[in-house]
């Protein structure tokens, strides 16, 4: 979906006291967390993060530009890729996928030849064009890659229709060649309007042999699911209302079964009805949440090792579930994009103006 302009958002005070319920009857004891902003240096939007450990993390974004950390973020290092012959700075990155601290993928989006993807095997010293879109009526939105052994080298980058369908290109060896899959025949067509966001690099989700897409520009948004990416496509409505500016903006997975949709109308990033959803049969279907973030919400990721806990990021505040995506309490209302989760006890969100923060949920 073409690009869109947020509102710039004041900076609200990042520590705050949480109290949290789910639909038990015993309420959740405070919980005091924080978002800790890192030292970017930088004013660019940041709508690509990748965290591949708790020191490691890269994220990418406006003007052509990749960060990356080796320390946690205690220092920044411009690795943008630059080429002679290109304006680089004209590209807008808005996913990044990385294995190491060497080796990493990033999306530029755009109609025609502004999408294309790079991809580094040394750090950012050097970048290769791994991929250029020849299609006119292509824009591609977002990629994700497998994470199950020895299939991390799968990943699939998804367009907005062309010829009425969804439009996937893969790739089976960590981005270096990549190839455009037919889906006549094997997805659903697309409705009038139908399109995914380019909002945090999440809107094509990867998980326990699976893959989904969430889509907007509907109403309601959608979600397709497939247990193979040739075997077929399947696609179902979700609770979250949709429009030219509003559906699914983010879809992820904890496992086969357990899943949880987020999105709402980035052109009302307050607007908290309808925004979010969860699914407990591998996306067949989709439920209304019980109790909504605090807005639009673009980005979003399940904690790892804690089974119910998931954090979701927007332009106008940052949530947090503990039950699976039915319930949600706000953290706080700093302005972020995208949001990964690294461990059980670690997050990381990055966003407009060089923001790129850490979250620490040792006290959850």
């Amino acid at each position: 979906m073409k690009p869109f302009q947020q509102p710039r958002l004041l900076v609200t005070a990042l520590t705050f006291i949480l109290c949290l319920s789910t639909v038990t009857a015993a309420p959740h004891p405070k919980v005091s967390l924080s978002w800790t902003l890192t030292p970017t240096n930088s004013t660019q939007q940041f709508r690509g993060l990748s965290p591949v450990s708790k020191k490691v993390i890269w994220v990418s974004g406006t003007n052509g530009t990749v960060l990356r950390t080796t320390n946690g973020g205690s220092k920044w290092t411009n690795v943008s890729p630059t080429f002679p012959s290109e304006n680089s700075t004209a590209f807008q990155f808005r996913d990044i996928h990385a294995w190491s601290e060497k080796v990493a993928v990033v999306l530029s989006i755009g109609n025609g030849n502004a999408s294309r993807i790079y991809r580094t095997h040394d750090g950012g010293e050097s970048w290769a064009r791994t991929f250029v879109n020849e299609e006119q009526a292509a824009f591609y939105d977002c990629m994700a890659f497998e994470q199950e052994k020895g299939r991390e080298g799968h990943g699939v980058a998804m367009s907005d229709p062309v010829d009425g369908r969804f439009r996937l290109l893969e790739t089976w060896d960590g981005g270096l060649h990549w190839r455009i899959l037919s889906t006549n025949g094997t997805m659903p067509p697309a409705l009038a309007g139908e399109a995914g966001f380019a909002a945090s690099g999440t809107c094509i989700e990867a998980a326990a042999g699976r893959w989904y897409i969430a889509t907007g520009g509907v109403n309601p948004g959608r979600i397709f699911r497939s247990a193979g990416i040739e075997r077929g496509w399947s696609v179902a409505n979700s609770s979250i209302a949709g429009g030219a500016a509003a559906g699914v903006f983010s879809v992820r997975f904890r496992d086969s079964k357990h899943g949880i949709a987020v999105g709402g109308d980035f052109e009302k990033p307050t607007a908290n009805v309808d925004i979010a959803s969860w699914s407990r049969d591998g996306g067949v279907s989709w439920n209304k949440a019980e109790s909504f973030p605090g807005g639009y919400r673009s980005g979003l990721s399940w904690v790892p090792g804690r089974r119910d806990v998931a954090v979701s990021v927007g332009t106008s505040g940052s949530d947090i579930t503990l039950d699976r995506g039915r319930n949600w309490a706000r953290i706080d209302n700093g302005t972020f994009d995208a949001v990964e989760c690294i461990s059980k006890d670690q997050c990381w969100a990055s966003g407009s103006k060089g923001r790129v923060a850490r979250l620490e949920l040792h006290k959850l």
